[in-house]
C-alpha cells in the first residue's frame, strides 16, 4: 500500500503539540485535522518546488493552498512572500512577511530577517534624499603587508565592471589590479625599461587604458587587459611634448586631455594619439596655472583645478577661457573624476566633494579630518563605493554611502537545486539599495550554512560575470501605428540579430498584440526572423497589450543566462490604452527586477537622441538598468547589445554537501546565505526537498 507523504518538521511540531482531540482517530480512521496537515504539507512542499523552478505563478498556488489549510503557518506565509514578490507583487509580498513576523515572534531570528527584507524593499521604493547622504569609511587595502611590497604611493585608481581596481603606484613604478578584496590579480611594469612613476589613468571609448608617466614626460597606453602597447609624446617643452604629466580626461568624442604640471597647461591629443592642441597658458583672458592638478571633460567643457589657487576653471573643448567653476571653498584640489550624473567628483587632499557643473555649488561627501593621509584620486567603483587613492598612507581608502551602509547588501537565494542530493546548488544574487549589482565576489564573500552550522564541501561554482554570452526576447509593438512601420521593425531585428551574433542568443520574439503570442522562428533563418517582426495583419490593433506581452517576454527569461534582457521595439508614440490593464507599471518593473532581467527600449520613430522618452519606458529602464535608444541613431544598436554582454552581474553559483536528513524527500531542508564585503553584509534564507524516494 502507497504510504501516504510525510510532514515537514514545522507541521510533525505542529500536530504532536496538538490537543488529544485533534489527533484523535474515529472508527473510520485518520481525522480532518490530520487530513488538512497533510494536504498543507503537500502543497507547501508543491509550492517550494514550484519556487526552486521559477514558476512563480504555480508556487503561488500551491501555498495559497497550503495556506488556507494552516493559515497561522509562519513559513508558509514566508514562501508566499517569496513567491509574491519574484512575481512583481512586492505590496502583497509584504503583507505575507509581516504576518510571518508577528508569528514568529518580533525578537526571533526569522522576524528580524523579514522584516530586513520588507526595510530594504521599502528603502529602496521610497530612498532618503540622495543630496543630503555624507559617506563613511569600510574599510582600507594596504600597499604593504609585513614586510612584504603590495604597491607603494597609489596615485590614481581606475575602476573595471567586473568590480575589480586599477591602481598607478607611483612609488612602486606599476599599475596593479586589485579585486574587491584588495587581492592583487595582475601587475603591469611598462615596457622593458619600466614605468617611469605613473602618476593617473584614464579610459579611451575603446577600452584602453591612459597611464601618464610624471617623471618619463610621456602617456603609456594599455590594452583593455592592462598589458603595455605604446607610448603617446615625449619629454620636453615643445607642442605635443609632455613635462610633468599628471591628470588625465577622455572626452565623449575620445580626445585625451593632459594636465601638465611641469609645462602648466593641457595638451590635447586626438584617440590615436596625434597631438591637436595646447592651452591654459596665461594670456589676456586667462591668468595662467600655478598648480595645474585635476582635469575632467564633459559635454565639450573641459574643467581643470589648480592646487594652489583652489580654484576650478573651465575651458571649452577647443581651449578657450570660459571663466571659474569653484572659486572658493577649496582646500587643496588634487583631482577631478566626472560622475555618471555629470557632477564633478573633486579630491581635495584631506576631503572628497562633489560639484555641480553647472552651478559650482559643492558639498562634501567624506573629511578625513585630522587623521593623517593625502587623497589625491578618488572614483566611484562597479559597486558604487567610492575609492580613493592615499598617497601618504599608501593605502586605497574604500568609503560607501550612509544610505549604502544603512540598508546593507541586499541578498536574494533564487533557487535551490537538489537533483543530485547531498550535492546542493544554490543561485544567488546579491545588490545595493538600488538594485545594482554587486560584483566580483569570490569564496571568500560567502558563508553558506544550514541550521545555523557552516555547510560541509562548501564550493564556488560561477559567478554571473564569467557568462559568455546574454539571452535576450525581443518585444514588439503590435498598435496601428506600428503597423505602418513593419519594414523598419524587420531592419531592427536584423540589426538585433547581427550584433548578437557570438554574443548573445535571441530565446523569443513576442508579438503584443490583443492577446501576446510568441511567433514562430529558426534563429539561422535571417528570413523566418523578419517575418516574426513584421507579424501578422490580424495581430495589430488598437487593443495591443504591453502589459501582457511584457510579461510574458520577461518570462521567458527565467532560468536562462545570469545577463539576460528584454529590448522592447516601438514605435514610440506610446504604450497604448491598456497597457497597464492588468499589470501596473510597478509590478512589471518589479517583475524584472526582482529576476535580474534589464528592459532596453529601441524606439523607431524618428527622433534623436535628445528627443523626449515616455515616463513609463523611462522608469522601466531605470529600474532595471537599461536604456531607450532610437533605432538609427549613428552608433547603431550594437553597442547597446555588447553592453548587455560586458555588464557587471551580481549572480553567483555556490555548491555544497547537505548534513540534513531529508526523510526521503519528505522533509523540509533550509539553507541560509550570508554575504560580506568589507563592512557592508547581507543575508537571506532558502530552502528545498530532495528528491523523492
Amino acid at each position: 500500500m502507497k504510504r501516504p507523504s510525510r510532514l515537514p518538521f514545522f507541521l510533525i511540531i505542529l500536530l504532536s503539540a496538538a490537543p488529544p482531540s485533534v489527533l484523535a482517530q474515529d472508527s473510520g480512521g485518520i481525522s480532518i485535522a490530520d487530513i488538512d496537515a497533510l494536504r498543507a504539507a503537500e502543497s507547501f512542499r508543491l509550492g517550494v518546488e514550484a519556487y526552486n523552478r521559477n514558476s512563480f505563478n504555480e508556487a503561488i498556488f500551491a501555498l495559497e493552498q497550503a495556506l488556507s489549510l494552516k493559515p497561522d503557518e509562519a513559513l508558509i506565509l514566508d514562501w508566499l512572500g517569496r513567491a509574491y514578490c519574484r512575481s512583481g507583487m512586492e505590496n502583497i509580498a509584504i503583507r505575507q512577511w509581516q504576518r510571518a513576523a508577528e508569528i514568529y515572534g518580533t525578537s526571533s531570528p526569522e522576524a528580524l530577517l523579514l522584516n530586513g527584507r520588507i526595510e530594504r524593499i521599502n528603502l529602496r521604493r521610497f530612498p532618503l534624499a540622495v543630496e543630503t547622504s555624507r559617506y563613511v569609511e569600510i574599510g582600507r587595502f594596504p600597499g604593504s603587508s609585513g614586510e612584504v611590497t603590495v604597491f607603494s604611493q597609489p596615485a590614481s585608481v581606475l575602476p573595471e565592471r567586473d568590480g575589480s581596481l586599477w591602481v598607478a603606484a607611483y612609488g612602486s613604478n606599476e599599475v596593479v589590479r586589485l579585486d574587491v578584496n584588495g587581492i592583487v590579480r595582475y601587475r603591469e611594469r611598462g615596457p622593458l625599461t619600466g614605468f617611469d612613476r605613473p602618476f593617473a589613468l584614464a579610459r579611451g571609448l575603446d577600452g584602453r587604458i591612459y597611464v601618464s608617466e610624471f617623471r618619463g614626460g610621456r602617456i603609456s597606453v594599455l590594452d583593455p587587459s592592462g598589458r603595455w602597447l605604446s607610448h603617446i609624446g615625449s619629454k620636453g617643452l615643445a607642442p605635443g611634448q609632455l613635462s610633468g604629466p599628471a591628470a588625465l580626461a577622455v572626452d565623449g568624442e575620445g580626445y585625451l586631455y593632459v594636465a601638465e604640471f611641469g609645462n602648466r597647461r593641457i595638451s590635447k591629443f586626438d584617440p590615436d594619439g596625434a597631438f591637436i592642441s595646447a592651452f591654459g597658458l596665461k594670456s589676456s583672458e586667462f591668468g595662467g596655472f600655478l598648480a595645474l592638478s585635476g582635469i575632467a571633460a564633459r559635454d565639450g567643457l573641459v574643467y581643470a583645478a589648480d592646487s594652489v589657487e583652489k580654484r576650478i576653471y573651465t575651458f571649452d573643448s577647443n581651449g578657450r577661457y570660459m571663466g571659474e567653476l569653484v572659486s572658493e571653498g577649496l582646500e587643496a584640489p588634487e583631482n577631478l573624476r566626472l560622475l555618471k550624473d555629470g557632477r564633478l567628483l573633486v579630491t581635495d587632499t584631506k576631503r572628497l566633494l562633489v560639484a555641480d557643473p553647472d552651478t559650482g555649488i559643492t558639498r562634501v561627501l567624506y573629511s578625513l579630518g585630522n587623521s593623517r593621509g593625502r587623497l589625491i584620486d578618488g572614483i566611484i567603483d562597479a559597486n558604487g563605493g567610492l575609492m580613493a587613492a592615499d598617497f601618504d598612507s599608501n593605502e586605497i581608502a574604500a568609503f560607501t554611502s550612509l544610505d549604502d551602509m544603512a540598508s546593507g547588501l541586499f541578498v536574494y537565494i533564487d533557487r535551490v537545486t537538489s537533483d543530485n542530493y547531498p550535492a546542493v546548488t544554490v543561485e544567488l544574487r546579491v545588490e545595493d539599495i538600488r538594485r545594482n549589482p554587486i560584483t566580483g565576489l569570490d569564496a571568500t564573500n560567502f558563508i553558506l550554512a544550514e541550521e545555523g552550522r557552516p555547510v560541509a564541501n562548501q564550493t564556488f561554482i560561477a559567478a554571473g560575470n564569467a557568462a559568455a554570452g546574454a539571452d535576450i526576447t525581443v518585444l514588439l509593438e503590435r498598435s496601428p501605428d506600428a503597423a505602418a512601420l513593419r519594414e523598419t521593425f524587420a531592419a531592427a531585428l536584423r540589426d538585433i540579430t547581427a550584433a548578437a551574433d557570438g554574443a548573445g542568443s535571441i530565446v523569443s520574439i513576442v508579438s503584443a498584440g490583443e492577446q501576446p503570442e510568441r511567433e514562430r522562428f529558426s534563429a539561422e533563418n535571417s528570413s523566418s526572423i523578419e517575418a516574426a517582426a513584421r507579424g501578422r495583419d490580424g495581430s495589430y490593433t488598437p487593443r495591443w497589450r504591453f502589459d501582457l506581452g511584457l510579461r510574458l517576454a520577461a518570462t521567458d527569461l527565467l532560468g536562462r543566462s545570469p545577463k539576460r534582457a528584454v529590448l522592447f521595439v516601438g514605435s514610440g508614440k506610446g504604450l497604448g490604452g491598456l497597457a497597464f490593464e492588468q499589470y501596473s507599471l510597478n509590478e512589471l518593473a518589479a517583475y524584472m527586477a526582482n529576476n535580474g532581467i534589464v528592459f532596453h527600449a529601441i524606439l523607431a520613430d524618428g527622433g534623436t537622441a535628445d528627443s523626449p522618452v515616455s515616463e513609463e519606458i523611462r522608469y522601466l529602464c531605470s529600474e532595471t538598468g537599461g536604456s531607450a535608444v532610437r533605432l538609427y541613431r549613428p552608433e547603431g544598436i550594437a553597442p547597446l547589445i555588447k553592453n548587455l554582454v560586458s555588464a557587471p552581474s551580481g549572480t553567483y553559483v555556490l555548491g555544497y554537501t547537505s548534513s540534513l536528513s531529508p526523510d526521503f524527500g519528505r522533509a523540509f531542508l533550509p539553507v541560509e546565505a550570508e554575504v560580506y564585503l568589507l563592512e557592508r553584509s547581507g543575508r537571506d534564507s532558502g530552502g528545498y526537498f530532495s528528491p523523492t524516494d
